[in-house]
């Protein structure tokens, strides 16, 4: 049977069907894929290199550093300030390590462990401490950053550097070593060396008890307090028991107490 036209009936004068072909709409929204895996990788690369290279997330746990960083303070650092002018010098603001810096560095007795101190006394310093305070080249500093919480005497700690083993807790080794670097009672500081202290004088575990930091030790400088928790001890923090930070790769792993929230974006100085 057939059609007006000739046709078989129900048979259509368009001709048999041809698949359709990608149009412009697949074609758009194939590009928008592409363009979204390239900036969530261009992110993750940059990423990864900040992290890497220009700063890195730590965790305080302990008061050594209080008023100026406390416990569950969490902390970017800045890799580069520091870093050994290189190919990049131009491009990044390099400085010399200076009285004065808070820095982070390699511990010398553990290079895995970092810790966070004060700089007091730099290459070439005549360095002493008389009642807790410090004396350079024979004159008193003034230390606004520094805390003297009531705590009991100690001559080793307060009148550094004695010319005797009062305090078990200072290491053998730099105790030995000191003994060279003490002239006049006065700690030589020698080339490529630092002093380091915790703005909490009275708690602090630092350059009196176990040395003096070497330049290739120190790796960064903290830039801010980019989150920080109210805790009741450092073990609620990261359960350590020394001065020693941590790298913090989960904001939320291991928080307890409340958030200073006051604290957040703080500028460390």
């Amino acid at each position: 049977m057939t059609g007006e036209a000739g046709l078989p009936v129900g048979a259509s004068s368009a001709g048999p069907r041809v698949p359709a072909t990608p149009g412009p709409v697949r074609i758009q929204h194939r590009h928008e894929i592409l363009v979204m895996v390239q900036t969530t990788l261009t992110f993750l690369v940059g990423a990864l290199f900040v992290l890497t290279f220009i700063v890195q997330p730590y965790r305080i746990p302990s008061g050594s550093m209080e008023d100026t960083l406390l416990i569950g303070d969490f902390l970017l650092v800045n890799k580069v300030v520091f870093a050994t002018p290189g190919p990049w010098k131009p491009l990044l603001a390099y400085e010399p390590v200076k009285r004065d810096d808070i820095v982070v560095f390699h511990y010398p007795m553990d290079a895995s462990m970092y810790l966070v101190k004060r700089v007091i006394g730099v290459p070439g310093d005549e360095l002493h401490l008389h009642r807790g305070l410090v004396y350079l080249d024979g004159r008193l500093q003034r230390e606004p950053f520094a805390l003297y919480i009531p705590s009991y005497a100690n001559a080793f700690r307060d009148e550094f550097p004695t010319p005797t083993y009062t305090d078990p807790g200072v290491s053998s080794r730099w105790w030995m070593e000191m003994q060279r670097n003490v002239h006049q009672g006065q700690l030589e500081i020698p080339p490529g060396q630092y002093f380091v202290l915790g703005d909490n004088r009275n708690d602090s575990l630092d350059s009196r008890y176990w040395g003096l930091v070497p330049r290739q030790n120190i790796v960064g400088e903290p830039l801010l307090v980019y989150f920080s928790v109210v805790a009741a001890s450092r073990s609620e923090i990261t359960g350590l028991t020394s001065d020693g930070l941590s790298h913090e790769h989960g904001l939320w792993n291991g928080l307890a107490g409340t958030a200073r929230w006051g604290r957040m974006f703080h500028v460390i100085r």
